[in-house]
Formats: C-alpha cells, structure tokens, sequence
C-alpha cells in the first residue's frame, strides 16, 4: 500500500493540546489526567517540547512527592511529524505502549497531539480496513482470560490493576452473563472517595474496598456479537468513547477487542505485500507478560520467535505475529495459555497451547504454525487453476443422459 493512500499526522492530530511547564507539580499533571481524561502530557519549556509526561511514569515512581516537578518524571516520547502517515503513527504507539503522542515541528515546537482514539475514529473511514476482505471481531480480538464477578469485593481487583490498565475486565453475574465493565478509573474512584466519621467510628472499621463490584461498575457494558466486522465494532467504540468493547456469545463474554487490536491490524495490512529481506521486518506484539518478567525469558522467546519465522518465510510472507499469555493462576496448577496469530498475505493462520513449560508453548505454536502455512500452501498448489479442464470435468459422464446426448450432439455437430 503506497504511503500517500493513508491520511497523515496533519489530518488527524489534535491542535492545542493541554500541556504543561516542566517546572509544574505533580499533584498538577494528576489532576488534569483525572479531569481530562488523558493519559499523557506533553511538557514545555518556552514552547519547545521536552518530553511527555504519562500516568504510568507517575504511577512507577510511588516515593515521589507531588510537589515533585514533572520535568524529573519524563519520557522521550516517538518522533512524529505532521507528514507521518498513519501506519508509521500506529506503529509508534504500540511499540511504545503509549495512548498518544506529541506532533512537533521542525524547530521542535509542539503542534498537536495524535492519541489512539483519534486513529480508531478514522478507521471504519479507511479502505485498507474496511468493506470486503476485512475480518471479524473474534478473529483479531483477544481472549477474556479474567473475569470479575459482580459480587466480589473491590479489594480482589486491586491484584489486577495492571491488568485493569490494559482493558476493563467484563463482570458476569452468577450463571455467567455479561453485565457490566470495571477499569481503572471506576477502581479509582473507590480507592481515593474520602474516608467519613473519627477513628473511633466503628464504621471505619471497614474500608471503601469492602463495596461490591457491583456498585461501582458501568452498566450496560458496550458489547458487540461474534461475526461483527471491525469497522463497525470501532464506530461504536468512538461513538460509546471506550477504549475496548466485549465480544459476546449467549450473553457471555468470549473475547475483548480494545484499540490496539484493531492499530495491529493496521500494521499487518500496511506491510508490503513482498516478501520481507529480513525477518526481523515482521512486526511481533507480545502481551500477557508483565514487567515483572525476567529479561532472560524475554530474550529466549526473542530467540525462538526469530528461528520460527525464519522457518515460515520459507513458504509464506508474514507481516504480523501476536503472542497472549493468559496464566491460570490457580493454586492447583502453574498451567498457562498461550495463543497465536499470525497475519500473512495469504490470510490469518492461529494456534493456541496449555501447558507450565512457556518456551516449549512458543516453540509448539511456532511449529503448528509453520505446519498450517505449509498445508495451505500445498492445498493451493493441487487446486486447479481457473479455466483449465480437468480429467473429472472432461470425462465423467453426467447424472442425466439425454442431457448428456443433447450437449454432445452440440459440442460434435458433424457427427
């Protein structure tokens, strides 16, 4: 896909962003992201951009003061220029992990912002994405691998919090039905609703995470049915402002499709449609694994992810391969799930493993991967081509004979 077929950074951007000074307090930046509803920040200094301040950079940081200034809290956000296409901006944001990015100038002034909501409003207005040929929901959404019931208490969601970041969590009642969504912010606002009555108060003997899920859920939860294509499921996502929308089956939720599945479908469609020269071209997003992970984990699934598409570029293109650990997390077993999707220029190719050993989950994905790509490759070779005859179709005597003879006694006139 040439790059001047996608909009740009100039086209989708938002102008005169809220910013501010780096000598600003924290408490400051934390009350226009509640406020605002942002994530990120970019910082000034007279004008020129510094860096972005984010909620997560906040959030890592918990011996900090909040009179401490923002300008000690900053990360180097992605460079993106008001002639950046679309791909490039999307490709920026899910390897950073970042909702939204600064726009600058050639002089490094600041001109806009670009966030993940504004990329998933123009979607459904994109051809590349949209109309014939574009998948499902379930097909690029990701799994539901925790859900929180609407009797249990708030201080069990306090475990997930990183996971809350990622996407609310869908609440079921007892038989299993979806009914409504927690995130970040609905926790937020129990764990900071101010405490009433003394010490002495026999009520606080009690904490606000003693409330049901229920009471701080939002309800009805913004969902979509199996079969949905993904330009409509992202209209609904901008015209409900959520960052994500269930999949359902029989009222029960089956899959969460959230912004960057449908920004990694950007990415696997914008590749070129050659052969890639080097494998390390392909794009691999990994989730699941949390920052806690062992860097000597990351670096052997790093090692047996290249070796496997070393492999599959044998006999297919890959352009896209995503990687979801879900663990169990039970007291009986160490098992977790790992799932697989590939996205080729021949199609979307899945596999899935359950096991404790997680590299030999990878290797087996991997593996059955490579088997599927290489069985529809071979299915493609013995199909006939188009309009050639075959043995079958020249030979075989039909069902009814006098439309047998009439159709010979037209094909062979002079007989």
């Amino acid at each position: 896909m040439p790059p001047t077929a996608w909009p740009t950074a100039n086209e989708l951007m938002t102008r005169d962003p809220v910013t501010l000074p780096a000598d600003a307090p924290v408490s400051k930046a934390l009350g226009l992201m509640r406020s605002r509803g942002i994530h990120e920040i970019p910082v000034l200094r007279r004008s020129r951009l510094i860096g972005l301040v984010t909620f997560e950079s906040i959030a890592r940081r918990v011996n900090s003061a909040l009179s401490t200034k923002v300008e000690h809290l900053l990360i180097l956000p992605p460079l993106v220029t008001p002639a950046s296409s679309y791909p490039e901006i999307v490709e920026s944001l899910l390897s950073t992990g970042l909702r939204a990015a600064p726009v600058v100038g050639r002089r490094g002034e600041l001109l806009g912002i670009i966030s993940r909501a504004d990329l998933v409003r123009v979607f459904p207005t994109l051809p590349q994405l949209s109309g014939p040929g574009a998948p499902a929901v379930e097909e690029i959404a990701s799994p539901t691998s925790e859900v929180a019931h609407e009797d249990d208490l708030c201080r069990n969601l306090v475990s997930q919090i990183r996971l809350l970041e990622d996407h609310p969590l869908p609440v079921v009642d007892r038989k299993g039905r979806l009914v409504g969504a927690v995130g970040v912010r609905d926790l937020g606002a129990v764990l900071w609703r101010p405490v009433l009555g003394g010490k002495r108060d026999p009520r606080s003997a009690h904490t606000a995470l003693d409330v049901e899920v229920r009471s701080i859920m939002r309800t009805p939860p913004v969902t979509v049915p199996a079969g949905t294509d993904v330009a409509t499921a992202a209209r609904r996502m901008s015209r409900e402002r959520v960052s994500s929308v269930f999949v359902v089956a029989d009222g029960r939720p089956v899959r969460v499709l959230g912004q960057t599945n449908l920004l990694a479908l950007v990415v696997a469609r914008a590749r070129p449609s050659r052969a890639p020269a080097r494998v390390e071209d392909v794009y691999v997003e990994i989730s699941g694994l949390r920052g806690s992970a062992d860097p000597a984990l990351l670096a052997d699934i790093d090692h047996l992810v290249a070796k496997g598409l070393r492999r599959l570029n044998r006999s297919v293109r890959p352009r896209l391969l995503s990687l979801h650990f879900v663990p169990h997390a039970t007291h009986r077993t160490n098992d977790l799930t790992v799932e697989a999707r590939l996205h080729t220029d021949g199609g979307i190719f899945y596999a899935s493993h359950t096991g404790w050993n997680l590299l030999a989950g990878v290797a087996g994905l991997l593996e059955e991967l490579e088997a599927q790509t290489r069985r529809g490759r071979e299915e493609g070779r013995r199909r006939p081509r188009p309009g050639r005859r075959t043995l079958e179709t020249e030979d075989a005597p039909l069902d009814d004979p006098d439309l047998e003879r009439r159709i010979r006694a037209v094909a062979e006139p002079g007989d």
